[in-house]
């Protein structure tokens, strides 16, 4: 995370962050691994037979390599040119939100939930969400009325370099 004040003028303040949820990862993987290795365990056929072990688990490693590669970090920077975020090892999806489009920025807490998913990245017609974790969240309101909530590690500052872009 960085946050750097540069004196003079014309110089602006930016803000990095990366935020990666580990226990996630190891979690998802073994909630992936668990039952297709079981079904690959439990088929009778030769690793070439399409009723043998190697589809369970060939789909298990993709599944788990496309997880781990677009979806368990978010990288985020703020500034002059507004609020970048890249998701996962790729950087994809990846969206760039102009100071211009956005109306307002906050601190907002993202609660755990078993009804809402709130990991990862997802979009509804009204919400934006690149999070890979609950607790406190960069909300941007921007100028359509769509909300933006991104995982940064330290929200109150990405607020204070958005606001302090924004006047200058």
């Amino acid at each position: 995370m960085t946050a750097s004040a540069l004196p003079g003028r014309g110089r602006y303040s930016i803000y990095t962050g990366r935020v990666t949820n580990w226990p996630l990862v190891v979690a998802l993987g073994v909630a992936l691994m668990a039952p297709l290795l079981l079904m690959g365990g439990m088929s009778r056929g030769s690793w070439s037979d399409p009723a043998g072990p190697a589809i369970p688990l060939l789909v298990a490693a993709v599944a788990l390599l496309l997880s781990v590669l677009t979806g368990l970090n978010v990288r985020t920077a703020a500034g002059p040119n507004g609020v970048t975020v890249h998701c996962g090892m790729l950087g994809w999806p990846r969206r760039t939100y102009r100071l211009e489009a956005i109306a307002h920025a906050e601190v907002v807490d993202l609660p755990p939930s078993l009804w809402r998913m709130s990991l990862g990245f997802w979009w509804t017609p009204r919400q934006t969400y690149f999070t890979v974790r609950p607790g406190p969240v960069l909300r941007l309101a921007l100028n359509t009325g769509r909300s933006v909530a991104i995982t940064v590690p330290d929200p109150h500052a990405a607020v204070a370099i958005i606001h302090e872009a924004r006047s200058a």
